[in-house]
């Protein structure tokens, strides 16, 4: 198999390569209309901030939305846009920027992550939930089998990985590990399909258009722990995330409701 053929979304996708440019913008808009505080620090790094986004009222809880880019690229300002579902239904969103392969390695991004829910926690109060998406949805369903014990994993109440990375051996093998170096200790390890099962339901969600590898591994993480898959036809990695901009749609009523 030619894996970095494997992994490549933009290339299959039409007009791939103009998508980051499209949510950059849509992301700007939609902060500079919604109520929210930015550049939150949650670490000693100028990426280890996050967003927090506000409902009308007293929130619900908080919905973390943790964003893909093979952990090699793109940073929060580029998602903010796909809090606006959750926000719809009453929920507090947050999302944290961390940084990025080779300056740390993926386990040191999943720590990040774990600090950042940490910071958002202490903030909004509620159940919280968990979304993320291809590299993102690989740190939101192994953080739930870290060893930190903080107080935000007690209320936990859901985790929904989106097209997830959820076996990091493959990545091993593309031109991508020369930045990443992941090795076969981090890839058993960090992968969530040799990781127990949370506590807590868990929804798969992934594009019926995707390319095969990220059908494969969602199903192998549905197989793996026992959870809920839901293909959404028609859908590419890169438009999966549609439905969370959307308060009436299946993938927002999923997490949220």
């Amino acid at each position: 198999m030619d894996f970095d053929d494997a992994f490549a979304n933009a290339a299959y996708i039409p007009d791939g390569d103009l998508y980051p440019e499209r949510w950059l913008q849509a992301a700007q808009v939609f902060r500079d209309k919604t109520e929210c505080v930015l550049d939150i620090a949650y670490g000693d790094t100028e990426r280890q901030k996050l967003d927090l986004f506000f409902p009308q009222g007293t929130p619900k809880g908080l919905v973390v939305f943790v964003h893909g880019g093979y952990w090699l690229r793109f940073d929060k300002n580029y998602w903010s846009h796909f809090a606006a579902g959750p926000l719809a239904h009453g929920w507090a969103v947050a999302m944290p920027g961390y940084d990025l392969c080779p300056a740390v390695s993926i386990t040191q991004i999943g720590q990040q992550i774990a600090k950042a829910i940490t910071l958002a926690a202490a903030r909004v109060e509620g159940p919280i939930r968990l979304a993320g998406h291809s590299a993102g949805g690989q740190l939101v369903a192994r953080i739930s089998n870290l060893p930190d014990k903080s107080d935000w994993q007690s209320r936990l109440e859901k985790i929904m990985p989106i097209s997830p990375v959820a076996d990091l051996a493959p990545m091993m093998h593309t031109k991508m590990n020369r930045d990443l170096a992941i090795t076969d200790e981090e890839a058993l390890r960090e992968s969530p399909i040799h990781q127990q099962p949370p506590n807590v339901p868990v929804s798969i969600w992934v594009g019926g258009d995707e390319r095969p590898v990220f059908l494969e591994q969602a199903e192998q993480l549905a197989q793996a722990w026992g959870s809920e898959k839901v293909i959404l036809e028609g859908r590419h990695h890169f438009d999966v995330l549609d439905g969370l901009k959307e308060s009436d749609s299946k993938l927002t009523a999923d997490l949220c409701l």
